[in-house]
């Protein structure tokens, strides 16, 4: 499967949020307007775990320790793994950004993806430069991302 823009679909998976850690503030409190984000930024810890398909299918399964500056801006850190439908593991390290937007629950995810394996059945990822692109519903507990390879 292919996109013109974006190069092709390698993975997509939409997972539910399964845990959310909280550092001394209130996400939901922050994201209604109600609290500013405190100086030093808001840490919070996002379980999350699903099935994923495509030409990677299986399961994943991590966290992603979100970081949302006083500035606004959302940082992801991403660690999890992929266990393929044949049983091999990959790991998937994330860094990148989530954009709120104002009055709604669903953020957007722009993510910068490395995949890490030993298995030779899967070493083809080990170099590729993988682009996410999808968005987050705090209100639903679900992520769902879209990993393309670029042209």
């Amino acid at each position: 499967m292919a996109n013109d823009s974006l190069g092709e679909l390698l993975y997509e998976y939409t997972v539910k949020i399964t845990g959310v850690t909280e550092y001394g503030a209130s996400l939901q409190a922050i994201l209604a307007g109600e609290t500013p984000p405190p100086p030093s930024g808001l840490r919070v810890d996002f379980a999350f775990e699903g099935p994923v398909t495509g030409r990677l299918a299986g399961a994943v399964r991590g966290v992603d320790y979100a970081n949302l500056r006083a500035d606004g801006r959302g940082e992801l850190d991403i660690k999890a793994t992929i266990t393929t439908s044949d049983g091999e593991m990959i790991a998937l390290a994330a860094d990148g950004v989530i954009i709120p937007q104002p009055g709604s629950p669903v953020a957007l995810l722009r993510e910068n993806v490395k995949l890490t394996t030993a298995s030779a059945t899967y070493s083809w990822v080990n170099p590729l430069q993988i682009w996410g692109i999808g968005t987050v519903d705090l209100a639903a507990g679900e992520i769902d991302i879209r990993g393309y390879l670029p042209q």
